[in-house]
């Protein structure tokens, strides 16, 4: 049988989810076959509704070399490994000879555990305890008996599949790479489940795994996944945070402290008590230093974080050195697990007390954690970015919004690719949306309103949300900057509109939020940001979208600050480059939950007046969906009021 051309299995794995050919997916799915095949960076955008998953596994499946697809969700993960995985291998089964194998890699804690299952999680000394009676001790054995039944029973042993439980109780049947005691060394490798997924992934043609685990792979060097030679990035608006994210690193008296305490029963000199001393005098140092970002170390500061380093490597030095040819049993996993501790400890003090200009740090006030915390992050990820992944592999990026201001160009020096570079070539295509925004949807920015202030919601906000959302019969999901601002809305759109419910994130758990929000039309859900992404709500439960202001990073963000502050040294804007460019891919994320399919109708409303007053509203205005536009308050209400008829005539009907 001849290697099919990616049209061909395209519309088979559509056929298998029971869709329809799209021209939009199959540009997409065409432009990502040339680049894998040519070797040339690409772009795309591929708006809501074109398909975009299977637009780039197919020619992935089709390509020669091994290809990794990271995504920055796991919802989306999960659908490309429930859903279009199984549908694309089924299209090969019927186009081609054999079907090439595909598989998940996720971080080592991801899975549980079996050492730590049977012989217990290590205390705050580094001492293999059982955990205690009561909830804790409850939820814990109910993951140790699903562990055991997923190891009998050849399952994957991975978080997702585990029954309900808290952060803390999967703790205690996890560990991370640096506490594993190593395949070479543990008595239960050949059932681990975290090395069962990696052989699959070894063997596997296309392999499905996430942003952090790209970035420590691609840029820190540590390798997690097999060789491939081209990379998908899916939800790519997302890759620089997630790589600043994996790259950032915290460190606080509590963690200094905690190390020390589980190094104390296996050294033995006073190494451990000068570490304990060494988190007591961080801690006063940090209580002199104000929250906020550090532009230049205080020398009681610096002094407390060299101490800390030194202290950690003398205590790493104490640790007793086992013999080269100590068998299994003779291995200690209490001394692995605090000697990891410790290695944490120092590695961290090493990169804050070295820190140049290519790092942030700031302090945080740490509220419940422990008093302040210190933090360290690269201030650009694009140097790394374009030296250690576009020059070493091939790389599609894509997602529903990766043009801002009309073009790919802030996405793309974002992520260390110039405009017209000949060394690095990349291309970029808009494969546009099978939806018709002009018909379907309505952006009303309210130009009366005043420019919102640092002091919260004002009257004439609030009387606008009460406004807009009776006249949509509720159907409304609020956006807002802020907790407080949400919190605020939902309180006094309530007083207003007592009729209607308005449920609130922190009410309840954000997925029993959103199946509310879903069942019931008439319903509102107000939140922050975990909304303005990911929700995916179509049909008339949702018909208005709010957003109380543009969404600027907050002017004492450390790292968004520091970051503006580089550019405008290097000559450029760094309002327009930092703050106005975050803004636009979030506008853009946040009036992207409206229209979720075709027979989708509503208004995005932004209650900013500078959408269409400030010099850079035409900027921000240009990465929004290309909606039919007004200012005026009356036809927007007219316009939700038909709506609202439309759905309450067409729920009755049926």
């Amino acid at each position: 049988m001849p290697t099919p051309d990616v049209k061909t299995v395209l519309q088979a794995a559509v056929d298998a989810v029971g869709g329809a050919e799209r021209p939009g997916q199959v540009a997409m799915a065409e432009a990502v076959a040339q680049s894998l095949g040519d070797g040339e960076h690409l772009l795309v955008q591929a708006g809501t509704g074109t398909g975009k998953s299977l637009g780039y596994l197919v020619p992935s499946l089709l390509h020669e070399g091994r290809v990794v697809v990271a995504t920055a969700t796991l919802a989306l993960q999960h659908q490309l490994v429930e859903r279009d995985l199984p549908a694309l291998a089924e299209a090969a089964a019927s186009t081609m000879e054999t079907v090439p194998r595909y598989a998940v890699v996720k971080g080592r804690s991801n899975y549980a555990c079996l050492h730590r299952v049977r012989e217990g999680a290590p205390d705050d000394q580094g001492v293999l305890v059982e955990v205690p009676e009561g909830t804790l001790g409850s939820e814990v054995v109910a993951l140790r008996e699903w562990a055991e039944e997923e190891s009998s029973s050849r399952g994957v042993g991975d978080r997702d599949a585990a029954p309900r439980h808290s952060e803390r109780a999967w703790r205690a049947v996890s560990v991370n790479h640096r506490e594993c005691l190593g395949a070479s060394r543990c008595p239960y490798a050949e059932e681990c489940f975290a090395e069962r997924a990696r052989a699959e992934a070894w063997n596997a043609h296309v392999v499905v795994t996430n942003h952090a685990m790209l970035a420590i792979d691609a840029v820190d060097g540590v390798p997690m996944l097999p060789d491939h030679d081209a990379v998908v990035v899916d939800e790519a608006h997302e890759l620089a945070a997630r790589v600043t994210q994996a790259s950032t690193a915290e460190l606080g008296p509590v963690l200094v402290e905690r190390a020390a305490r589980r190094a104390r029963n296996h050294v033995e000199g006073n190494e451990a008590d000068d570490l304990t001393e060494a988190a007591d005098a961080l801690s006063e140092a940090l209580a002199h230093v104000e929250a906020g970002r550090i532009d230049a170390t205080p020398e009681h500061l610096q002094m407390a974080l060299e101490n800390v380093r030194d202290a950690a490597r003398a205590c790493l030095s104490a640790f007793p050195r086992e013999k080269p040819s100590a068998k299994d049993d003779e291995v200690d996993p209490g001394k692995q697990q605090a000697q990891a501790h410790v290695t944490e400890v120092r590695r961290i003090a090493e990169r804050m007390t070295g820190k140049g200009d290519t790092e942030v740090l700031w302090v945080s006030d740490g509220p419940g954690r422990g008093g302040p915390q210190l933090h360290v992050a690269p201030l650009d990820v694009a140097f790394s970015l374009r030296d250690k992944l576009f020059s070493a592999k091939t790389v599609v990026l894509t997602s529903a919004t990766l043009t801002v201001g009309g073009t790919f160009d802030s996405t793309a020096r974002g992520l260390g690719l110039v405009p017209g570079d000949e060394v690095l070539p990349w291309r970029s295509l808009d494969v546009g949306s099978p939806f018709d925004y002009g018909r379907q949807g309505v952006l009303y920015v309210a130009k009366h309103l005043p420019v919102p202030g640092r002091d919260g919601l004002v009257d004439a906000q609030l009387d606008e949300i009460a406004e807009l959302v009776e006249a949509a019969g509720g159907r409304t999901l609020g956006l807002f900057s802020s907790r407080r601002a949400a919190e605020r809305a939902a309180e006094a759109t309530r007083e207003r509109l007592p009729d209607l419910e308005i449920l609130c994130q922190g009410d309840a758990q954000l997925s029993d939020l959103q199946r509310r929000f879903a069942e019931e039309p008439s319903t509102c859900l107000f939140g922050t940001l975990s909304l303005w992404q990911g929700v995916d709500l179509p049909g008339d439960t949702l018909q208005l979208v709010l957003i109380d202001r543009i969404p600027f990073p907050r002017p004492d963000d450390p790292l968004m600050s520091a970051r503006q502050r580089l550019v405008e040294k290097r000559g450029g804007n760094g309002f327009m480059s930092v703050a106005a460019t975050h803004a636009g891919l979030l506008l853009a994320q946040g009036a992207g939950r409206l229209i979720r399919r075709s027979t989708d109708r509503g208004v995005v409303a932004i209650l900013d007046p500078r959408i269409a007053t400030a010099r850079y509203g035409g900027f921000l205005a240009a990465s929004l969906p290309p909606m039919w536009r007004t200012t005026d308050p009356q036809v927007v209400r007219q316009s939700l009021r038909r709506l609202d008829a439309a759905a309450t005539d067409g729920a009755a009907a049926r």
